[in-house]
């Protein structure tokens, strides 16, 4: 389902623009219908409540999570089942952050990312990347949506624009925590800048070097590094954003003090900030992630040549919990639904 089928549904019920709004911050929220101090019979027209229980349904048929993955440092990673059986993963992040999925897989297939190794199976709607949200807030507050799961944005552009439009507005994100994340799709970098929305935008650099970048994201947009810096620069200042650069740390590939020359060459004076996340361990693979003291001593460095530096560790390392391997995983288990009360149950 999308979003605009959802408000289609709820105008030939009868909503007006304040009754369509109640009705997406309930839902984004994970709140009972009577929540608020008004109650739905005295503000919805009769129309309207005679059509919700039905809505209602559909909307909790969206999702469920399929199983719980906690992590020693307060993540959860959640399998999250969609209506037809496919499953996404989503993972609430300590402080308030959520990471949610885009699509079923991935089309990019970077060589060092568990959810590209099996190709792109389908979209994720825009209700059901909101639905991802809401089954997180019955968990824990979101005040952070990160569109760094499964899948390619860029590549669900329709989908995801909707779900952060709603998101920014009824489900009260603030629109630099809404962070729209890419492998630099030139589309995206358009179409983000004249939604009534605008994200925060993380852009996958990885390496400094166009060839090794066309090797490790092999169906990446083929634009040079700074190429991608230039086109992210510029929606930095459009937005007032800094720009969030991605960078996963892989022992002998792109550690070495040439990536760190070059990043200054690269990103010295951008309004940006780096983030190096040590590589979360995959099976198939012959990467390997830095020690630790080696990438310490890569952030310190960069952080001396005046580029600002985040080392960061992928959540739910110890649940052995990247992005894909959730799913890998279920496809060989058979389903255990665990209960969340929905909305619509409470109301």
């Amino acid at each position: 389902m999308r979003i605009q089928e959802l408000k289609r549904r709820l105008h030939e019920a009868g909503a007006g623009p304040l009754h369509e709004h109640r009705v997406l911050r309930l839902w984004s929220h994970a709140l009972p219908r009577n929540s608020g101090r008004r109650l739905p019979e005295s503000f919805f027209p009769s129309s309207l409540l005679a059509a919700l229980p039905a809505i209602e349904a559909d909307l909790a048929a969206l999702a469920h999570i399929r199983s719980v993955h906690p992590g020693a440092d307060g993540s959860e990673r959640l399998l999250v089942a969609l209506a037809d059986g496919q499953t996404v993963e989503s993972v609430l992040l300590p402080r308030g952050g959520l990471c949610v999925s885009s699509q079923v897989g991935c089309a990019v297939g970077c060589q060092f990312c568990m959810t590209g190794q099996g190709g792109l199976l389908r979209q994720v709607g825009s209700a059901e990347i909101v639905a991802q949200v809401a089954l997180a807030r019955q968990r824990r507050p979101v005040r952070k949506v990160v569109f760094m799961g499964m899948g390619e944005p860029a590549h669900n552009l329709d989908n995801v624009i909707e779900a952060i439009e709603l998101l920014g507005t009824a489900g009260d994100i603030g629109h630099k925590n809404l962070v729209f994340s890419t492998v630099g799709d030139p589309r995206a970098f358009e179409r983000l800048q004249q939604g009534r929305v605008k994200p925060a935008l993380a852009l996958s650099l990885h390496t400094t070097r166009a060839e090794l970048r066309r090797r490790l994201l092999p169906r990446a947009p083929n634009l040079t590094p700074e190429e991608l810096v230039a086109e992210a620069e510029r929606y930095a200042r459009a937005t007032g954003y800094p720009i969030q650069y991605q960078w996963t740390l892989l022992e002998g590939i792109n550690d070495g003090e040439d990536e760190i020359e070059g990043i200054v060459r690269l990103l010295s004076g951008k309004y940006c900030v780096l983030n190096m996340i040590p590589f979360n361990s995959i099976d198939g693979t012959d990467f390997h992630r830095p020690s630790f003291e080696r990438c310490k001593q890569i952030a310190r460095t960069l952080l001396d040549r005046r580029i600002l530096t985040k080392l960061r560790y992928s959540a739910g390392q110890d649940v052995d919990g990247g992005c894909g391997q959730l799913r890998a995983r279920a496809a060989q288990t058979p389903e255990m639904r665990v209960p969340i009360r929905l909305a619509a149950e409470r109301a």
